[in-house]
């Protein structure tokens, strides 16, 4: 066995897919066993809604709901943190939701109330969020006929947008909703036909018709970057890191809960910009199986006897863990042509699996150099 040096070059069907990641994807896999937990996972990748863990009976505002349907729409990119004026009389402009009301406002996603109010605090109803999600999907009142709200409700129905959620028309929505509302969304053929909504937002299709986001993620996906213990989440991420989806291996989780952990931990983040979405992994936390990461000192790199080039694993400095290389990417990056050398610190980002006897293998999937 050889030490050396080391470096890095990088409409409508039934649930029941399982997301594959490849070795240079930074997220977690999906598995729809749990229909609602995937859901979730896949809205909060979009970027539709963040802290999709917490709160989950909570009635959504009127105002949060507006944000949601910018953040499902094209008009994600031009929402700005800070808006500058107000429509509604009852909206201030320093609202964080200004902007989002602005834009849904005048997009005849949403409308407001005699008097110039918009009542951003009143929680949505049902009837109210489908006025948004039909008009997103291309549909116009002149659709629906003389009844435009009979109507747009019919179609609605009939387009099957209501799987995984029973509320009456004139309830009012809580987080929960608001997650199979958009995830329906995203799986609907639009007005026009040829493509389901979800498209416009990047994410693909699989050929059972659920929803992949992760062609929306790996194409604008940043990192890994290694957050020292106590720094600040938001020196490492260009975007208002309170208001994105949050994941901490693997699982949704919410920015206090990530504050808390980078307070005491190193920890490896990847990040969407375009989705507002950050991936961590807490260095040294031991996962069941998926996705972790393993900050120590390199301590051997090895060979096999049959090439004697390319690596097959390492080890660390007290570690009696081997963790190895499989893919081309990772083995070029770990053979005598990289630029660190034993002794250096590395985090490595690993998949972990584990077989029937419970015991443990560990395959470098990416790492950052101190």
């Amino acid at each position: 066995m050889i030490s050396g040096r080391i470096t890095m070059p990088a409409v409508m069907a039934a649930c029941g897919t399982v997301i594959a990641v490849t070795a240079a994807e930074p997220l977690m896999v999906l598995a729809a066993d749990n229909n609602q937990d995937y859901r979730r996972k896949v809205v909060g990748i979009a970027g539709i809604m963040s802290n999709v863990s917490t709160n989950m009976e909570e009635p959504v505002t009127r105002a949060e709901y507006a944000q949601m349907l910018v953040k499902a729409s094209a008009y994600r990119d031009y929402l700005p943190t800070v808006s500058k004026v107000s429509v509604y009389a009852d909206v201030p402009a320093t609202s964080e939701y200004a902007a989002g009301i602005r834009i849904a406002a005048e997009q005849n996603w949403m409308s407001g109330y005699l008097g110039g109010n918009f009542k951003p605090e009143q929680p949505v109803t049902l009837k109210e969020a489908v006025r948004g999600i039909m008009t997103l999907l291309g549909y116009t009142d002149e659709d629906f006929g003389a009844d435009v709200s009979g109507g747009r409700m019919a179609c609605f129905y009939e387009l099957e947008l209501n799987e995984e959620l029973d509320r009456q028309p004139t309830e009012i929505l809580n987080r929960t909703d608001c997650v199979n509302l958009f995830y329906n969304l995203l799986k609907t053929e639009m007005k026009s036909g040829g493509k389901v909504y979800g498209t416009v937002l990047g994410c693909e299709v699989n050929s059972d018709g659920e929803i992949n986001p992760m062609g929306l993620a790996d194409n604008n996906v940043s990192g890994p970057k290694v957050i020292p213990k106590g720094r600040q989440l938001g020196d490492y991420v260009p975007f208002n890191v309170q208001q994105a989806s949050i994941f901490i291996n693997g699982e949704a989780s919410s920015y206090e809960s990530l504050k808390r952990e980078i307070s005491g931990n190193y920890v490896v983040i990847y990040y969407n910009t375009a989705a507002k979405t950050v991936w961590a992994y807490v260095a040294d936390e031991d996962v069941q199986t998926g996705r972790c990461a393993i900050r120590g000192t390199i301590e051997n790199i090895y060979y096999s006897s049959a090439d004697v080039m390319t690596p097959t694993s390492i080890t660390l400095e007290d570690d009696s863990e081997e963790y190895k290389l499989e893919s081309s990417e990772m083995q070029f990056a770990f053979s005598i042509y990289g630029s660190l050398c034993v002794g250096d610190t590395v985090t490595l980002i690993c998949e972990k699996t584990v077989n029937s006897n419970d015991e443990a293998t560990y395959k470098i999937v990416d790492y950052v150099e101190d």
